[in-house]
């Protein structure tokens, strides 16, 4: 019975676009995420300033026995204001048992790097581009000597019994929001 509780969360994670939330709500989570990365991580405030352009996902989940799924919705900030909403998802095979919640910043530092995105359908890390994850606890600094790649990518907030810290495989679509 566990199992096809499983196999059903799994099924609404993947099938969460359908639901897409409004544009005003995934801004209101993504504004709340951008003030917990700014009060944790020194530095984030000029950093977030000078890349061309930014993914805020407020809260993305995973679920997984065996086999595990990902989804979570955000936005696209460019100058500071939200230009387009994207979901992300990712699937897995393995060892794997839980549920977690984590939140993540996906950072283009340059205009070549961001317009490739934007020009993508649906754009896939490891495939159409790579992201490098900066490990960065509480209490640590942004600057230049520790990110000088063209995409950077945070995770953060991370809550539940799954900790995986990777983003190679996770797919980046855009969504329609009402």
């Amino acid at each position: 019975m566990k199992f096809k509780f499983l196999l059903a969360g799994i099924a609404l994670v993947l099938s969460a676009n359908a639901f897409a939330s409004s544009a005003a709500k995934i801004d209101e989570r993504a504004n709340e995420a951008i003030r917990t990365f700014q009060k944790d991580i020194d530095g984030s405030e000029v950093f977030l300033s000078q890349a061309a352009g930014y993914l805020v996902f407020p809260r993305v989940v995973k679920v997984g026995i065996g086999v595990g799924a990902e989804y979570g919705e955000g936005a696209l900030r460019v100058g500071g204001k939200s230009v387009a909403y994207y979901s992300t998802t990712s699937g897995s095979v393995g060892f794997q048992l839980g549920a977690q919640a984590k939140s993540i910043i996906i950072a283009f530092m340059t205009q070549d790097a961001l317009r490739k995105f934007q020009n993508s359908k649906g754009w896939k890390v490891g495939v159409d581009g790579s992201v490098a994850l900066i490990d960065l606890g509480g209490g640590k600094t942004i600057d230049s000597d520790n990110v000088r790649d063209p995409v950077v990518g945070f995770i953060f907030g991370s809550k539940g019994l799954m900790y995986n810290l990777t983003l190679e495989g996770t797919k980046f679509a855009k969504i329609e929001t009402d």
